[in-house]
């Protein structure tokens, strides 16, 4: 559901920040490891360290202003 607006942020965010995306129906031993009960779940990492979790659909401007505050 929000696979697009995460694509078009990462192509805005070219060079600046890695995005990757996680099936956790299908890493299951991932999603235990970060502590994701509900999808869709949105974690911006800093330095390797979790620095915001999203849980729950938002809108592109709530993950620009996210991501902004975290870089």
């Amino acid at each position: 559901m929000i696979s697009p607006v995460i694509d078009a942020l990462s192509e805005e965010y070219e060079g600046k920040i890695t995005v990757g995306k996680v099936n956790v129906d299908e890493r299951n031993a991932l999603a235990a490891q970060f502590g994701i009960a509900s999808i869709p779940t949105v974690i911006i990492f800093k330095d390797g360290k979790e620095a915001k979790r999203m849980i729950g659909v938002h809108d592109a401007d709530d993950y620009r202003d996210e991501i902004d505050r975290v870089i």
